[in-house]
């Protein structure tokens, strides 16, 4: 599966068809990529750095105005079509796909932006649950869409921050911000690293000769989300052993190596470990963002790998078929790097692959995953592509 199995134009082409078709008249249209970590992994909710980088398959909104205070959307995927009016936007977490609609609307209005009433038609290329970050993508779309219609002009981080918090508040999720963040910022060809603290962010080069393959190990072990609740008290209850000798530290993004190995008698070996991949998972993304500048393809795939080994034995949120992944890959022509990516104990790895070899990795991946496990991988070969946009019609 690739972003290309049809083109914008002819994506576009076919919505406003449909909108016309569902809502009878023209539109507006909006679209924000997914995306993929390339490295910083569990470093966001402790001050850091990550790298994601938008990737080329969108969720698209079309979007035309109404005369009264609703919204009506039909999402293509789920074939339903929702209402709501603007004085029923609040409440908790449906657990339902309109959520998303709902909880972007009622945070633009909390925040004292006066929508407009809406029709809306929701696309998404971005696969579901593969870990690509289809709920931001959708977040950001409807966002753009509705302050468009609007007529309002939103700051874009404004608008990032906005989208975090309908995600925390009325889908649930206690997201961090790089998911908005990049789907509103990504740029073509390039990756991004963003300061999860300061949210400055630098786009960095991908190398033309190379494409990101995302391996899907097809498998979400329980463990998941208890285990990433267990994982950030780790964290902070390194940061409260550590603040006995190191004055005015906020979270591991202040800590140097030094400074955990001079503590390490006072903790718990598993607190130090999880603080010992955190504080030299920050200093892999800023050296992989000099690899990037360099175009030191080898050296990013290093860090890369050291990166999964990591994660794998030192913040322990890997599973055997994330390894397995990461170690066929290691082994395939034309391969430079492979990890995990993501909360872990299942979902997927990030392969950086020269673009020649692209197609054969994919074949041998799933032919041997499929030898090993009895399960084929889904395979998406990602560009590194443009951040939220409205699309001319």
């Amino acid at each position: 599966m690739t972003s290309s199995l049809s083109t914008p134009e002819a994506t576009v082409e076919r919505l406003i068809g449909l909108h016309q078709k569902v809502f009878s008249t023209d539109a507006l249209v909006f679209r924000a990529p997914g995306r993929v970590n390339l490295i910083g992994e569990h470093t966001d909710y402790n001050d850091g750095f990550v790298m994601p980088m938008a990737i080329g398959f969108y969720t698209w909104v079309t979007a035309a105005q109404r005369d009264d205070q609703m919204i009506e959307a039909y999402s293509e995927h789920f074939n339903e079509k929702i209402s709501f009016p603007f004085d029923q936007l609040s409440g908790p977490p449906r657990k339902h796909w309109s959520d998303f609609v709902r909880g972007v609307a009622a945070t633009l209005r909390d925040a004292g932006h006066a929508l407009t009433g809406a029709n809306l038609v929701i696309h998404g290329e971005v696969p579901l649950g593969a870990g690509l970050s289809s709920s931001a993508s959708l977040e950001v779309a409807l966002a753009l869409a509705l302050t468009a219609l609007s007529g309002i002009e939103v700051p874009r981080l404004e608008l990032v921050k906005l989208c975090q918090a309908a995600e925390h508040k009325y889908v649930g999720t206690r997201c961090g911000i790089m998911d908005q963040f990049v789907a509103a910022f990504g740029a073509s060809g390039h990756a991004l690293m963003l300061d999860c603290r300061s949210l400055e962010y630098q786009l960095l080069p991908i190398p033309q000769n190379f494409r990101v393959v995302v391996c899907n190990s097809m498998v979400r072990h329980e463990l998941a989300s208890g285990e990433y609740n267990r994982r950030r008290a780790e964290c902070e209850a390194g940061v409260k052993i550590l603040q006995s000798s190191v004055p005015n530290i906020r979270a591991l993004r202040d800590v140097t190596l030094a400074d955990l190995e001079k503590e390490k008698p006072a903790m718990p070996d598993t607190v130090y470990r999880r603080c010992r991949h955190v504080v030299t998972e920050d200093q892999r993304v800023l050296d992989a963002a000099t690899a990037l500048q360099t175009q030191d393809v080898d050296r990013f795939g290093q860090l890369m790998y050291q990166s999964h080994a990591s994660l794998r034995d030192d913040y322990e949120v890997s599973c055997a078929e994330l390894d397995l992944l990461v170690d066929l890959a290691s082994s395939m022509p034309g391969v430079h790097g492979a990890r995990m990516m993501g909360g872990g104990f299942g979902g997927c790895t990030v392969n950086l692959v020269q673009s020649n070899w692209a197609a054969v990795f994919q074949t041998d991946m799933r032919k041997l995953y499929a030898e090993k496990t009895g399960t084929v991988p889904d395979l998406y070969l990602c560009e590194p592509a443009q951040g939220a946009e409205a699309w001319p019609v």
